[in-house]
């Protein structure tokens, strides 16, 4: 059941629909809707998309949807999300379908279980998502753009780079017999001004540039960034170079002060994608 809807987005689908639509239409956002067919480019291996409430990353998401859309529609789907609670096992896959204000988003039931059968780390578990948002509000973007779809859940706790690694090899090895795509869930630096977010950011990002993601994962770790998702972007990372990856395009940056007007207390959000 949702955790949030009500809360970082409408709780009922006649007010959900409209802000989804306006997500893509205001002036941070795209600027086109996902209409018409969905793309048969299959180009992005992995994206970035941040999880606060709408109102503030909403126009930034959709900038990495509409890629999405105009690329191509997932035979196999990985949502990867920060765990903010700490409750739950460490790599955790919720093996249940999950409920939106615009309905079912179903648990893929091939990848899934292949998944946990693969990796020593990655463990069925509920819990860990039973209080958690960063998965959850990627959902009904997914379900604006395809309608009906199926994923699987990963709330990963932990920032180490072997478990990241693990995980992000076992989706490659995979993806050699099921075409996979990746979402991190993460949102960037919390809590700074907009200037000292950014350079943090910049910074980070430099070593996705280079698909470098034991880097990018050892300077969050050691500078104390506050990149939430540092975990599932690592694993992203690390699946999108084994996948052939060559590129990390940023789509779009913004912060919380693009919308409230307070530049000096922000959190930042990115929309990106491997290709």
């Amino acid at each position: 059941m949702p955790v949030v809807a009500g809360r970082f987005y409408e709780g009922t689908e006649e007010t959900l629909m409209p802000r989804l639509k306006e997500s893509f239409l205001k002036n941070l956002g795209p600027g086109r809707l996902p209409e018409g067919p969905p793309g048969d480019s299959d180009q992005i291996k992995a994206l970035v998309a941040p999880h606060a409430g709408y109102v503030y990353s909403g126009m930034t998401a959709a900038h990495s949807y509409i890629r999405l859309f105009e690329d191509q529609v997932p035979e196999h789907l990985v949502v990867l999300g920060p765990n903010h609670t700490g409750v739950g096992k460490t790599v955790a896959i919720c093996e249940d379908d999950w409920k939106t204000p615009l309905g079912i988003v179903s648990y893929d039931t091939e990848l899934g279980p292949a998944i946990i059968k693969e990796d020593k780390y990655a463990e069925s578990d509920c819990i860990a998502h039973s209080s958690e948002h960063s998965i959850e509000v990627q959902l009904p973007f997914l379900q604006y753009i395809y309608g009906g779809l199926s994923f699987v859940p990963i709330c990963l706790g932990t920032r180490r780079y072997d478990i990241c690694e693990s995980l992000g090899l076992t989706l490659a090895k995979l993806a050699e017999d099921m075409n996979i795509t990746v979402i991190a869930s993460s949102d960037f630096t919390h809590f700074e001004s907009a200037e000292s977010a950014k350079k943090k950011d910049n910074q980070a990002m430099e070593y996705l540039e280079f698909l470098d993601a034991e880097g990018f994962l050892e300077f969050i770790n050691s500078h104390k960034v506050s990149v939430c998702g540092a975990a599932p972007i690592t694993v992203a990372t690390v699946f999108a170079k084994e996948m052939g990856a060559t590129r990390f395009n940023l789509l779009k940056y913004t912060n919380s002060g693009d919308v409230t007007g307070n530049k000096n207390d922000v959190v930042a959000y990115v929309a990106a994608e491997y290709i």
